[in-house]
């Protein structure tokens, strides 16, 4: 499917601070302008000579659009259309170039996320962007290698993620910043249990080393129990997390068995007899946990209103009036639009060189959805505040609230390498 994102809200005077961040996303071979005949502008603004002939850039969004983390990429897909609405000034142009999305879905398939990712490349697009699943960036930050283009992956939390390549960025968390705001709930994990409840794919995975890698280093006893992504009825996983008998128990789950989950869970009266810390998922997710979610320690990327921020703000304003509203990977997608943009502006309006777009996303410090954020150079992890959160209330009544704000610091990972 082929979207021209043309933002239709202009967001002038909501910026804060620094410029906003730019740069995910797939964007086409850009012919180069005869010498003299361009003057450069600014992102959101035309240049006074021949801008009705430069050449647009295009971007590829490979995301979830069906299968089961359909949910996570429709909020992604609203929040790149408002961030790149922000960081262009409403016109969808830098230096006079238009930003032209298209959209491929990979239903959560690594397979088709490769197909689809090797079409665009093969059209000529120079940046790529989506990766709703961890399984999908996982495949397809090699093929950005490969083919020498950038890569930005989105909701995507697998930790191999980041360092996998030159090319490869994230717009979102990573397991390992999950684990570090699980951590704070517990002070001193020396001597103590922990069981990881999680699906057995790359997403499962990723958390169990991230808890060996964070608690198991602190003096912590680390086990699993890990799920068939296909599994649907989940009582016996429920039953072995209640029988491990952990200090802490940490549920990492993602997709249209939550529910299913938590039932189990309830049934099994997991949470009379161990600490319970789970992420805090999409709003329509927080029903699920009834009367026991009061009793949860919940970890959180975001939730609606959680930052405070003014581009938080901005970002929220675009996407009710597009008819949608900010849940907890809507940021992931205004990120990226934001790191495009910035990207392509310092590289006035191409994106023929990846490796300039690269360096121009290296080290970037800026105002984001959350706070100040920053790409890492040196593996480009995305630095960012993360929050501890509880609900109070049950069933639809149910409200997250924030109990308190790690810093960006507090929550970073590790350095990793670059592996390529």
């Amino acid at each position: 499917m082929r979207s021209s994102t043309a933002p239709a809200r202009t967001r002038s005077g909501a910026r804060s601070g620094a410029r906003p961040a730019r740069g995910l996303a797939a964007v086409a071979a850009c012919v180069l302008l005869a010498a003299g005949c361009a003057k450069a502008g600014t992102a959101g603004t035309a240049a006074a000579d021949g801008a009705g002939s430069r050449s647009p850039v295009k971007v590829g969004l490979v995301y979830s659009k069906t299968g089961p983390l359909a949910a996570y990429g429709k909020q992604y897909l609203e929040g790149f259309k408002a961030g790149l609405s922000y960081a262009t000034r409403g016109t969808g142009t830098v230096d006079g170039h238009r930003i032209e999305v298209e959209e491929q879905d990979d239903a959560g398939d690594p397979a088709k996320a490769v197909s689809a990712a090797k079409d665009l490349i093969g059209k000529g697009h120079k940046i790529l962007a989506g990766s709703t699943a961890s399984g999908v960036a996982l495949q397809v930050g090699p093929i950005a290698a490969q083919n020498k283009v950038l890569f930005i992956s989105g909701p995507a939390a697998a930790d191999k993620v980041t360092g996998l390549n030159t090319y490869t960025f994230r717009s979102g968390r990573q397991s390992y910043q999950d684990i570090r705001t699980a951590a704070s709930f517990i002070g001193d994990a020396k001597g103590r249990k922990v069981t990881v409840l999680a699906q057995d794919n790359a997403f499962g995975q990723a958390n169990v080393a991230a808890v060996k890698g964070v608690l198991g280093a602190q003096g912590a006893t680390v086990d699993a129990v890990l799920a068939p992504p296909s599994a649907t009825d989940l009582t016996p996983f429920a039953t072995q997390a209640r029988s491990a008998k952990p200090d802490l128990l940490f549920v990492a789950w993602a997709g249209d068995t939550s529910a299913a989950l938590w039932t189990a869970l309830n049934q099994q009266d997991v949470f009379a007899d161990t600490k319970v810390v789970t992420g805090l998922d999409l709003a329509a997710s927080y029903p699920l946990f009834g009367p026991a979610g009061e009793k949860i320690s919940f970890l959180n990327h975001y939730f609606g209103g959680a930052a405070g921020t003014p581009v938080e703000k901005a970002m929220d304003e675009a996407v009710t009036a597009a008819g949608g509203k900010s849940d907890i990977f809507t940021p992931d997608g205004f990120t990226a639009a934001q790191m495009i943009v910035h990207a392509v502006e310092a590289n006035h309006g191409s994106a023929d060189d990846t490796a300039a777009l690269v360096k121009a996303l290296e080290g970037w410090s800026f105002d984001g959805v959350k706070g100040r954020t920053t790409v890492r150079a040196e593996d480009h992890a995305l630095l960012q505040p993360m929050f501890q959160v509880r609900l109070t209330g049950s069933g639809a009544a149910a409200k997250p609230s924030v109990e308190k704000t790690l810093t960006a610091d507090e929550a970073a990972p590790p350095v990793t390498p670059m592996a390529g």
